[in-house]
């Protein structure tokens, strides 16, 4: 060797090479070309091109070790290995979630396709109407009920207005339900409303509404209905209502009708400023005639009265009940003191010309009443929180304008108010009851009154 790169200290200089398989294998090589050996010098696997001077009985070798040529290479292959894997790897979890997520839509597919057959038995078999509303107020979808309902088949009323067909005075109250679901301020309404049925004839529909929402971009994209016809449990409803509020045995109405009317009452001649007058009746020694007739006659006595009495109250507004027992009374709303006064008088002499015989009465031979009345602007105080404050009592015969003087007197409390039934004195010539109220500081009848008979029995 006459020289070797790297070699500064002459380390390598004068060793022998001929024994070495570049020049023992010489003939079968080239002149040049790519040699690999294993370095004498150092026992490393090398590679190496060698090169035979033209001119000159040189051969030069360059040469590097095998590890320092392919660790460009094999850091190079590392890298992309680990991209390959990385990227097998990232495929073979999408590859996986989207197998995943093929089966499972597969699942809620068939799940959809099972639950949207039961929903079709469902509303198919019901004998409720289930409709889908779309947000242009048309109907969807409509379950065959629809034909037992309201006469028309599902298919007829598929792309109609749903709002059709419903009541004119009927047809805001829904509408305000569709406008509230379609706008997004509440989810559900549950309406009651009347519908025309194919034949003309009225029904009560009662509907659950529910809004739903896009699955894509969460907005209302119509409703589910559900109908039932409600028209039956209406009549019930009402029936009931008139016999809570009915007198069984006068067909008036009860004390709870006469309740909840005075109030209501109350409340409207106080916000109108209009008056308001009450009569309470009571039969004259009625249980000396049930003692002497017996209770059925008793009764039908109670409902003869009943009958005069309303068929005396003529006016929309005006309303006779039975009080309790042989007690009645009227509300006449918007009637003043006169007005009031006069419909007393007549009660009072009608009742008298039914000359319902009445053995046991003391001072007369036919069923007689005693009518009690009161006129009064309602101020601004409840009717619960209107007070007695006792007036003188001033009593009027027929004979001549003269106080009557009472022997005995009782007190029960109404709506909050005390009431006070006078007596009249045995000796004087009208006997029978005699009704004083006072609300806040407006005297009620008698003493409101001019000197005239109002009271005669």
């Amino acid at each position: 060797m006459l020289a070797r790169s790297g070699d500064t200290i002459g380390e390598y200089a004068g060793r022998d090479m001929s024994n070495t398989a570049l020049f023992t294998d010489q003939q079968k090589l080239s002149t040049e070309a790519v040699f690999y050996f294993s370095s004498p010098i150092d026992g490393l696997d090398r590679l190496s091109y060698y090169e035979r001077s033209k001119l000159h009985p040189f051969v030069v070798v360059a040469t590097q070790a095998e590890d320092n040529v392919l660790a460009i290479w094999r850091k190079e292959t590392v890298t992309t290995l680990s991209i390959v894997l990385g990227l097998i790897v990232l495929i073979g979890f999408t590859g996986n979630y989207l197998v995943s997520e093929l089966a499972r839509r597969r699942r809620m597919a068939l799940a959809l396709a099972a639950r949207e057959a039961d929903f079709r038995l469902l509303a198919e078999q019901s004998s409720d109407i289930v409709m889908r509303i779309g947000t242009d107020a048309k109907i969807e979808y409509a379950s065959p009920s629809t034909e037992k309902v309201l006469g028309w088949p599902a298919e007829r009323l598929q792309n109609t207005p749903a709002l059709a067909g419903i009541h004119p005075d009927d047809a805001a109250l829904v509408q305000r339900a569709v406008t509230v679901l379609r706008n997004g301020h509440e989810l559900e309404a549950r309406i009651v409303y009347r519908a025309q049925h194919r034949t003309k004839v009225e029904v009560w529909i009662e509907t659950a509404l529910r809004a739903t929402r896009s699955s894509k971009t969460g907005l209302v994209d119509g409703a589910v209905a559900i109908s039932r016809d409600v028209t039956r449990q209406r009549i019930l409803e009402t029936e009931l209502a008139a016999l809570a509020t009915t007198d069984a045995l006068t067909g008036l109405g009860n004390r709870r009708e006469f309740d909840k009317k005075l109030e209501e009452e109350w409340l409207r001649a106080r916000r109108e400023q209009t008056i308001l007058s009450l009569l309470m009746i009571d039969v004259d020694h009625f249980k000396k005639f049930n003692d002497k007739y017996g209770h059925p006659l008793g009764d039908n006595c109670l409902r003869m009265i009943g009958r005069f009495l309303a068929s005396r109250t003529k006016r929309p507004a005006d309303l006779a009940v039975r009080y309790g027992g042989e007690e009645f009374a009227v509300i006449l709303p918007n009637t003043d003191a006169h007005g009031c006064a006069t419909l007393a008088e007549e009660l009072r002499a009608g009742i008298e010309g039914l000359r319902i015989a009445h053995a046991a009465h003391p001072s007369s031979d036919v069923v007689t009443i005693s009518v009690g009345a009161a006129a009064i602007m309602p101020s601004d105080g409840d009717l619960q929180a209107c007070t007695l404050s006792p007036p003188p009592i001033g009593l009027y015969t027929n004979q001549r304008e003269t106080v009557i003087k009472l022997s005995w007197q009782r007190k029960f409390h109404l709506f909050g108010l005390q009431w006070r039934i006078y007596t009249v004195n045995a000796k004087a010539p009208i006997r029978g009851l005699a009704y004083e109220v006072r609300f806040g500081s407006v005297t009620a009848f008698p003493n409101a009154l001019t000197p005239r008979p109002v009271y005669t029995r």
